[in-house]
């Protein structure tokens, strides 16, 4: 048998004469362009809050709101950037470590992890929490070679879930490490519902909103980057208009667009299409969704993977779903492990804020009161098929 990589190489270049790409990394919503459209005040609002540190002054602690896909992570990246650039230039000694808080979930994680990057060595486990932030806090003694101490900005992205998991802890201490500034960035207004008051204090921090992005902010961002990443006159006028708009309705979410361009390359590719075309973006549309539902059942923990079996058994049925029949059913499906009735409600606004299901508060007439009505928004075949073969 030949090299399947070598043939898949060799087909690539005989096909590179009427390549849909050029260069697929700036589809990726990880890539961080030179220019950031539509989010230069936001940068210019972190700059304002770290510009401090130039002077060897800790910055103040700043927080980014916003939904998924409006630039926080990029925002923040970018403006960490253009700091360390400046900084090298002043001989100023700052360093910014940006955390995934889907990685590190625990203070732990998060101190050591830092502590690795600073060149201290911490084990990922084993140690008490003591050791680590002492390890921590010792790495501040060092000054660079202009006699300059240490700056640290910690970017903690997607802190929430962080929060959810350990507390507060990590906030605790870095807010009162000296020379140490943080940036948190969360899609959740209602975030700080998780912070003890006496860590609020310690954080004293700065806001800044990122609204949803529109469709004609999102036409600018994929025409920039449809630029570097597609052959000249490869793409149909409509292409990313349509993909604009579709992502404008799923909350003005840049990811969500440069998937869909992205995707729509990719099927027109399959195809050995020489042009990407709206019946190309529709596709992709398809598909994404079909993989984002998988995901996000997958994903769900067992109890509210019960409740979407209820749902799914009781709308097969042809019935109307109240919160009453939901419950009923899903107690039969739970046996003995059943939660209680108002732990229901938190999981049917759960499902209700990934999509999947819809509800709807209908009034039975004078005397009989009110009834949440649920409805199942995802396809049966799909929700079914996920379930069963998780």
């Amino acid at each position: 048998m030949s090299n399947v990589f070598e043939d898949l190489e060799n087909n690539w270049e005989n096909l590179s004469s009427v390549s849909i790409f050029k260069d697929k990394e700036p589809l990726d919503h990880r890539y961080l362009p030179e220019k950031l459209v539509h989010r230069e005040d936001q940068i210019r609002q972190i700059a304002r809050y770290w510009v401090d540190v130039l002077s060897d002054v800790t910055p103040s602690n700043v927080t980014l709101y916003g939904k998924t896909g409006t630039g926080k992570t990029a925002a923040s990246k970018f403006a960490r950037e253009q700091l360390l650039e400046i900084a090298n230039k002043k001989k100023v000694f700052v360093r910014v470590e940006h955390i995934r808080c889907t990685d590190y979930t625990t203070e732990y994680q998060v101190i050591a992890e830092i502590c690795n990057r600073l060149g201290r060595t911490v084990p990922n486990r084993g140690w008490t929490k003591a050791e680590v932030v002492n390890t921590f806090r010792d790495t501040f003694r060092l000054r660079n070679t202009y006699g300059k101490k240490l700056q640290l900005i910690v970017i903690l992205d997607e802190i929430d879930i962080l929060l959810d998991k350990d507390g507060d802890g990590i906030l605790y201490t870095l807010t009162r490490t000296d020379n140490v500034s943080v940036l948190c960035i969360s899609n959740y207004l209602d975030f700080k519902n998780l912070i003890k008051s006496r860590v609020k204090s310690s954080l004293n921090d700065k806001e800044i909103v990122f609204p949803p992005y529109g469709a004609n902010q999102l036409s600018d961002i994929l025409s920039e980057r449809a630029e570097l990443s597609f052959q000249d006159d490869v793409l149909d006028d409509d292409v990313i208009p349509l993909c604009s708009a579709m992502a404008a309705k799923e909350e003005g979410d840049a990811r969500y667009a440069l998937d869909l361009l992205k995707s729509a390359g990719e099927i027109a590719f399959d195809e050995e299409s020489k042009k990407v075309t709206s019946e190309h973006v529709r596709k992709a549309k398809d598909t994404i969704e079909h993989n984002k539902v998988i995901e996000i059942i997958s994903t769900l923990p067992l109890q509210q993977q019960r409740v979407l079996e209820a749902i799914l058994n009781l709308t097969k049925q042809g019935e109307e779903i109240s919160s009453g029949k939901l419950y009923d059913e899903y107690k039969e499906i739970s046996k003995k492990d059943a939660v209680t009735y108002r732990r229901i409600f938190d999981f049917i606004n759960e499902l209700e804020l990934l999509g999947i299901i819809s509800t709807n508060t209908i009034s039975r007439g004078r005397g009989k009161g009110r009834t949440n009505i649920i409805k199942l928004q995802c396809d049966e075949t799909l929700l079914e098929t996920t379930l069963y073969t998780i």
